[in-house]
């Protein structure tokens, strides 16, 4: 829904920086009151969260250690989509990579943008049941320990404050109402 209040228009462009992952540029853009304005911001390649349930109430989840933090995380699994790759199939090659799981039953929940003051990033979340373990074949730059956590132990190491990553915090939030039947997805 597009309001012509709240739209922006851009009148040009300018990359910034390009890299593998990321790409910065610099937007000039028309307000709504006729007024310019500048933009930076990042264009990914979006990505997918999905919630792995080993049983009814226990995750698959990841001790990760991320550089610009500087810090080890507990994360769902997760990954950016390759080129031409829909969320589905990023979601059933990131589970297998990451953590060695396959999954019999796969629901899309969400749509998630992590950071829209400052990039376009848009991650489908999916929960994923009926886990047959397969084999790990993560990326040569990839360091991660697989963990099992009960639901209620990842809930209360998020109120802790001992998770913090945004979408496993979004992902166990809808773990919780999934298990406590809060909430049924339409299938």
């Amino acid at each position: 829904m597009k309001s012509s209040q709240l739209h922006e228009t851009k009148l040009k462009s300018e990359t910034i920086f390009k890299g593998q992952l990321l790409h910065v540029t610099r937007d000039e853009v028309q307000l709504s009151n006729g007024k310019t304005s500048v933009r930076e911001g990042i264009l990914h390649p979006g990505a997918v969260v999905i919630i792995p349930f080993l049983d009814e109430h226990t995750l698959i989840m990841e001790r990760q250690y991320r550089y610009y933090p500087d810090k080890v995380f507990y994360e769902l699994p997760a990954g950016k989509t390759d080129p031409g790759e829909d969320f589905l199939t990023t979601g059933k090659r990131e589970l297998l990579e990451e953590t060695g799981y396959g999954a019999g039953s796969w629901t899309f929940l969400s749509h998630l943008y992590p950071a829209i003051g400052y990039a376009d990033e848009k991650m489908a979340i999916f929960s994923a049941k009926d886990l047959v373990f397969k084999k790990i074949d993560r990326d040569p730059d990839e360091f991660l320990e697989i963990v099992e956590m009960p639901i209620n132990q990842a809930m209360e190491m998020l109120r802790r404050g001992q998770i913090t990553d945004a979408k496993t915090m979004v992902g166990l939030f809808w773990a919780e109402k999934l298990t406590s039947g809060e909430w049924v997805p339409d299938v």
